[in-house]
C-alpha cells in the first residue's frame, strides 16, 4: 500500500526533532513503467540511514548520493531519470520508465520545519496533508493557495509540486489474541493505522502489543468515539460472540471497506442467525468475510494474519 507515506512523514519529523539532518525525496511525476506513483517518498538521513523508496530500487543510489550534497548545501534539486538519459542506464532504469524526483533538504532552503511538523501532526490526527514545494528547488511555498480541485500529488503549472496525502487506512482489530500479535505489527508495516479493541486487559495490554493504540472497552462503547468510514476496516478475532457481535453490529451499519470475522463456516452460520436476530440487514451481513482471510491452507497464527491482510488489500483494490 502507498499509505506507508503517512508513517514516513511522521518518522521524518521525529528524526528532525532528534537533531538529524535529512532530505526527503518526493516522486513528482512518472511515465511508463515506473513502479512508484507520484507522492511516494524516501527519507535519507545524514548517517545514510534510509526509509521508503522512489522506485523499484533502480534510482535510489543516485538519489542518496545527491541527498548528501543537499544536506550539506541546504538546497534542493530536481532529478530526472529516464531511458533517454545515459545516467538512467547506469542505475538500471532501462525498462521503459521515466521518473521526476524532487530532492528537498529539511531546513530553511527546503521543506521547512514548520511545514514538516504540521504535516506530521495532520497525519497523526487522520487529516489530509497538503503542502506546496517549488518544483525546481524543493523550497516550501507556504503562502501558496492550493486549488481545491487538486486531490492527488502532482506538478502544478510546471512550477510547483503539490503534495497531497490522505489519512492512512485504519484497521480495527477486535481481540488481543495470538493472531493479533502477528497481525497488528504487520498491518502497521504496510501503512495501516491500527487500533486494538478488547475489554479484557489481560489480552490487550502494552506488554503484548508494543506501541499500539489499545482500547480496553467493549466495542460498542469504543466505536462510538471513532469515525467508521470508507477508509476503515475491521477484523474480529475473539471467537466470543459477546465481543465480536458487539463490534460487527455497528460495523455493518457503516461504510467500512472490509469487515471480516475469524471462525469456521459453521461458526459463521450461527453468527448470521444472531446478527439477524439483533436487527442487522441480511444484505449487509453478506459483507462479512468469513472465515476471515484467503484460503492458504495454514493454521499457524502468523500465516493466518498474512492471509487476512492479503484479503484486506485485495478487497481495497477491488479484487
Amino acid at each position: 500500500m502507498a499509505h506507508d507515506v503517512n508513517y514516513l512523514l511522521e518518522l521524518a519529523d521525529d528524526w528532525r526533532q532528534a537533531g538529524h539532518k535529512l532530505a526527503i525525496a518526493f516522486v513528482m511525476q512518472t511515465w511508463g513503467s515506473s513502479p512508484r506513483q507520484a507522492g511516494s517518498i524516501m527519507l535519507i538521513r545524514d548517517d545514510k540511514h534510509i526509509e521508503g523508496s522512489v522506485s523499484g530500487g533502480c534510482v535510489e543510489a543516485a538519489v542518496i548520493d545527491a541527498a548528501s550534497a543537499a544536506q550539506l548545501g541546504g538546497t534542493g534539486t530536481r532529478l530526472d531519470f529516464g531511458v533517454t538519459d545515459e545516467t538512467a542506464w547506469d542505475i538500471g532504469l532501462s525498462c521503459g520508465g521515466s521518473i521526476a524526483v524532487l530532492l528537498c533538504p529539511v531546513g530553511d532552503q527546503g521543506i521547512d520545519a514548520n511545514t514538516l511538523s504540521r504535516a506530521a501532526a495532520q497525519s497523526r490526527a487522520r487529516k489530509t496533508v497538503r503542502f506546496a514545494l517549488n518544483a525546481s528547488t524543493g523550497k516550501s511555498e507556504a503562502a501558496m493557495s492550493i486549488p481545491a480541485d487538486i486531490t492527488q500529488s502532482q506538478i502544478y503549472n510546471d512550477t510547483h509540486f503539490i503534495f497531497i496525502q490522505p489519512p492512512a487506512p485504519r484497521l480495527i482489530v477486535v481481540g488481543g489474541v495470538h493472531i493479533a500479535q502477528h497481525l497488528v505489527p504487520m498491518a502497521r508495516r504496510i501503512g495501516l493505522d491500527v487500533t486494538l479493541i478488547d475489554p479484557r486487559s489481560r489480552f490487550a495490554n502494552e506488554a503484548r502489543f508494543i506501541d499500539c493504540n489499545i482500547i480496553t472497552e467493549w466495542p460498542e462503547t469504543a466505536l462510538q468515539t471513532m469515525t467508521l468510514d470508507a477508509q476503515t476496516a475491521m477484523i474480529t478475532l475473539t471467537h466470543d460472540p459477546k465481543i465480536d457481535d458487539d463490534a460487527l453490529i455497528p460495523a455493518l451499519a457503516s461504510d467500512m471497506f472490509y469487515i471480516a470475522a475469524l471462525g469456521s463456516r459453521r461458526t459463521h452460520e450461527k453468527r448470521v442467525t444472531r446478527l439477524l436476530a439483533a436487527g442487522c440487514d441480511a444484505n449487509s451481513i453478506t459483507r462479512i468475510h468469513a472465515p476471515a482471510g484467503l484460503d492458504i491452507g495454514s493454521r499457524h497464527p502468523a500465516d493466518i494474519a498474512i492471509s487476512i491482510l492479503a484479503e484486506l488489500i485485495a478487497t481495497r483494490n477491488g479484487r
